[in-house]
């Protein structure tokens, strides 16, 4: 693949759609439909949802329908529905039943910040708004295509996807067992469960992507496959900076998956096999976009991204 993106380049991509990205869910929660409920509640939504971060999801929306000529104004409504079903999910996460996190992105989380009942309502509120975008004419003209996407978002992001991996995971650490012990899981199970509760959103961005620019049988199989490696990816990542990285360069906690003895890719791989199958992902994630060719130059850079961060 020519045309290769540098990082700089990269990163001023990703920062320009976060940028875009935030705007138009600020615009959302002033004036969408939600926005006319309870203040506390439109409050507690806005907290959780514009918080900034990478709006990772958002751009891998916005870059695989950019493929197919389609542009960022137009994908931008579909881009901000994922970001708002991530958004609930983090406020979710972070309460004391779930992972008990006290800080996300450098500062308080949603429900430190307000209460847990509050936090509960401000993320049913934000996946709700999400199919309410995704089911508007701005997300798409075509009644089929929205039809299509608010399909794939809700079993990505349902029992079969985030939420039913976000169960398994919670089992895996013996929360349901008499005797509390975290669970052996093999490396198979291990990459099922986070396939589901992190590869099935990274999955539908591309996806979705590939929806809203009429992406032939063969370009969305090869999206799908690039997608895959990318929520491997992720997630390796992701459990290394658990392992290696430290609060105040990811903003929250860290360390955790050893204190609970889980089974992840790290603890049954080691350091650094991971570090290796990281990169052996991030050059599968590129081949699969070889019938793109230089146009996906933006997604190659995204894999590269991910196996990198810091944060």
């Amino acid at each position: 693949m020519s045309n290769v993106i540098s990082p700089a380049a990269f990163s001023a991509r990703l920062a320009d759609v976060a940028a875009a990205t935030e705007t138009a869910l600020e615009t959302l929660l002033a004036d969408g439909p939600e926005a006319k409920g309870s203040d506390r509640l439109v409050a507690a939504m806005r907290y959780g949802a514009l918080a900034g971060g990478k709006r990772f999801r958002p751009f891998l929306v916005i870059e695989t329908a950019a493929l197919f000529g389609v542009p960022l104004e137009a994908a931008m409504p579909t881009a901000c529905a994922l970001e708002l079903v991530h958004c609930y999910s983090l406020v979710h996460d972070d309460l004391p039943a779930m992972d008990n996190d006290a800080l996300r992105r450098g500062r308080p989380t949603t429900h430190i910040a307000f209460d847990e009942a509050t936090a509960i309502l401000a993320g049913d509120a934000l996946m709700t708004l999400a199919f309410d975008v995704l089911a508007s004419e701005t997300a798409h003209p075509d009644p089929a295509v929205r039809v299509a996407l608010v399909l794939g978002l809700a079993r990505n992001s349902g029992v079969g996807g985030m939420a039913g991996g976000q169960m398994r995971d919670l089992a895996a650490e013996g929360r349901f067992a008499a005797d509390r012990k975290p669970l052996a899981l093999s490396e198979a199970e291990v990459l099922e469960l986070q396939a589901m509760k992190t590869g099935a959103l990274l999955a539908y961005a591309c996806h979705a992507g590939a929806l809203i620019g009429g992406a032939s049988a063969a370009e969305t199989a090869a999206l799908a496959a690039y997608s895959n490696a990318l929520g491997v990816a992720f997630q390796i990542a992701d459990d290394l900076l658990d392992a290696e990285g430290d609060a105040a360069t990811t903003g929250k906690a860290v360390g955790k998956d050893a204190t609970l003895g889980k089974a992840t890719l790290i603890s049954l791989m080691g350091t650094e096999r991971a570090h290796a199958r990281l990169e052996e992902l991030v050059g599968e994630a590129a081949a699969a976009l070889a019938p793109f060719g230089a146009r996906a130059g933006m997604l190659a850079a995204a894999a590269r991204f991910v196996a990198d961060r810091k944060a």
